[in-house]
């Protein structure tokens, strides 16, 4: 009941899981599998989603779907008339995540659910980055199915859920007994769901609190545009959630910048990997149309509702440190 006052739903309407990723499985596999009978096979994507979306969509495109992945302009945005135009008689599901994870991004879902729903076709939104950060409500929207995860939103790790309205039809992706009406099989982790629900419950009082994490993250912005001023904000300057922050900071890599602010006390998160030598810049920066390089220097801050700005202060200061006196460390050097 908790979850769904979060998200505008009844209760029943709800399926736990254990995990978004799971979620997002059974929201896509589940309508793939039932569309089959109906010859259905084209599923409907964008090139910047969760990579439990992303590699879902390549899973399915090697057992015979059909897959369509929509560009996103410089600011990460999918045109919903990109989407119109891409829905043809086969197409079974249109999934496109609510907020992108790296830059915050807010997608105009409610429009894009209208057009899709004119067709007569599914549309499931991955919201697990904005719940919780921004209203959601599923009747508003308007979207069949919704995706959400308990850690999110200061909850435990290892529970999700996935929101399914009245007369959707899926096919369950881990079969066994009747748990979850059917939908998903295995005794569900109740510990985890009631922390669950009492982390929605938290949510929606702290919902009103927005406004102060969004100043803090803008005095953050300011700060590092002072202090580096060819320093690149990447996704939508409005559109975007208020606890997000996307930074290229120009020849110097990201993940130098994550380890020296670690040092300071400090925990950022980088916009690309390199595993096995190999270099992996994150896929949607490139998406966005940041080069390899830009990509490689971008560093994601994340602000929560316990932040001071005592806090963002001290973060700057160790931000002008590591940038100007130590920037031979962090300087750009390719992966090896």
């Amino acid at each position: 009941r908790k979850i769904a006052h979060l998200t505008g739903c009844t209760p029943r309407r709800l399926i736990f899981t254990g995990s978004g990723s799971e979620a997002n499985n059974l929201a896509i596999k589940g309508i793939a599998h039932a569309s089959k009978s109906q010859g259905k096979n084209h599923i409907i994507t964008s090139s910047i989603e969760h990579p439990s979306v992303i590699n879902t969509c390549k899973w399915l495109e090697k057992n015979g779907f059909i897959i369509t992945y929509l560009p996103v302009d410089e600011c990460g945005l999918v045109n919903p008339e990109d989407l119109r135009s891409a829905i043809d008689e086969d197409t079974c599901l249109v999934s496109i995540m609510m907020a992108n994870n790296e830059t915050g991004s807010i997608q105009p879902i409610k429009e894009m659910a209208a057009i899709v729903q004119k067709r007569g076709v599914p549309f499931h939104t991955d919201a697990v980055q904005a719940v919780g950060k921004i209203p959601v409500d599923v009747e508003e929207l308007g979207v069949d199915m919704l995706t959400l995860s308990g850690h999110k939103l200061h909850g435990p790790k290892g529970v999700g859920v996935l929101y399914i309205k009245k007369g959707i039809d899926l096919e369950p992706v881990i079969t066994g007994g009747h748990q979850e009406r059917g939908l998903r099989a295995g005794t569900e982790n109740v510990l985890a769901i009631v922390g669950f629900g009492r982390a929605a419950e938290l949510a929606m009082d702290r919902l009103s609190g927005t406004e102060a994490v969004k100043s803090m993250r803008d005095t953050l912005e300011e700060g590092i545009l002072r202090i580096m001023p060819h320093a690149k904000v990447n996704g939508h300057q409005e559109l975007r959630l208020p606890n997000t922050l996307n930074v290229t900071f120009p020849k110097m890599r990201g993940e130098s910048l994550v380890i020296a602010l670690d040092e300071a006390g400090i925990a950022v998160s980088s916009g690309s990997a390199c595993r096995a030598g190999e270099p992996e810049p994150s896929h949607a920066l490139l998406a966005m149309g940041l080069s390899e390089e830009e990509a490689h220097c971008a560093v994601r801050f994340s602000l929560g509702h316990d932040n001071t700005l005592e806090e963002i202060e001290y973060t700057l200061e160790a931000l002008k440190h590591i940038i100007i006196e130590q920037k031979a460390i962090v300087r750009f050097v390719s992966c090896r």
